[in-house]
């Protein structure tokens, strides 16, 4: 018996293998290897030579990585602004309380914002933030916010006609 008749066994083998590894690893390309290495050994099981088998074992394993890459690029990783967003990208647009005066220069003041406390600077620089006060988040910069004073009604409400 000569390898090109074994040669399946082989591939079952370092298939397996390769399936195998791909558990420990984070790339996700030992698994279509692993595919590839399967589909060879069927290839080897209907009596095809060592070279068609790694014909096989390459086109498979090169066209799968590509077509998951695309995949997973396309469909999977949007980079857009329809994301879920989490932690500070919610703070823009929120109202919070101011839970101390405005001091220095900058008027900067300590505001309250679903339980944090933030270090806040209103946006126009001159205006005073008074404990108590209702302002809204416009935008995080570091790991400060800046806000403006929070709207108490809907804008146009009293203009509305029956």
């Amino acid at each position: 018996m000569n390898f090109d008749q074994t040669a399946w066994l082989f591939w079952i083998v370092l298939g397996l293998v390769l399936i195998v590894a791909e558990i420990f690893t984070l790339g996700f390309v030992l698994f279509w290897f692993g595919i590839g290495a399967l589909l060879a050994a069927l290839a080897g099981l209907f009596g095809f030579g060592l070279g068609v088998q790694f014909l096989v074992f390459a086109t498979v394993s090169v066209g799968l990585t590509i077509m998951s890459r695309t995949i997973f690029s396309n469909y999977l990783f949007h980079r857009d602004d329809k994301r879920i967003k989490t932690a500070i990208d919610t703070l823009p647009g929120m109202v919070g309380t101011v839970s101390a005066d405005s001091k220095g220069s900058l008027n900067e003041a300590a505001v309250k914002v679903y339980g944090s406390t933030w270090t806040a600077f209103p946006m126009d620089e001159e205006t005073k933030l008074m404990q108590g006060d209702k302002v809204e988040v416009v935008e995080v910069r570091g790991s400060s916010i800046y806000v403006r004073k929070a709207i108490r009604e809907l804008p146009g409400w009293r203009d509305a006609k029956d």
